[in-house]
């Protein structure tokens, strides 16, 4: 099965968990420190929380695809990359509370999107493999430039 993610940054956690638990009729699938996240069914959507700085809109931070295994990790990787696309791949990386294998690629207007799986479950929030990278997810830059690390919320 495959569902779209969708991946806020919020500033009110606690005031966006009851919103959209009664916009969508269920409660988070998972909470942690400053994360929720939100297995809907119908539509198929993969709702990511993560607490962002006091008093800031709510802002995209990225969008994804979770799909059921690494093939198919690997194999949109594959047709990512047969496109001509820029991507970056990241395996066996703990984001989010989640032990994941993901691929990147960027949009046109610099929007990150991946491509992932969930293995496991993990008891931490996890830091991105990628060079400098600081928050628990890395993406790429658009095409042709070198891979940019950005702060996101992972599909855990």
């Amino acid at each position: 099965m495959s569902r779209v993610q969708l991946a806020l940054r919020v500033a009110d956690l606690e005031g966006s968990v009851a919103f959209y638990s009664r916009l969508f009729g269920a409660e988070p699938a998972k909470r942690r420190p400053g994360y929720a996240n939100f297995a809907i069914a119908e539509p198929p959507l993969k709702l990511v929380l993560i607490e962002g700085p006091a008093g800031e809109d709510t802002r995209l931070d990225h969008l994804g695809v979770e799909v059921a295994g690494t093939d198919d990790v690997t194999a949109a990787a594959t047709r990512l990359q047969d496109a001509g696309l820029a991507t970056f791949e990241e395996n066996d990386t703990s984001c989010c509370y989640a032990l994941q294998d993901k691929v990147w690629v960027t949009g046109p207007g610099r929007e990150p999107w991946e491509v992932y799986t969930v293995k496991a479950d993990a008891d931490r929030l996890g830091r991105s493999a990628a060079p400098g990278g600081d928050a628990c997810c890395a993406a790429p830059a658009a095409a042709g430039e070198s891979a940019a690390p950005v702060g996101c919320a992972c599909g855990g």
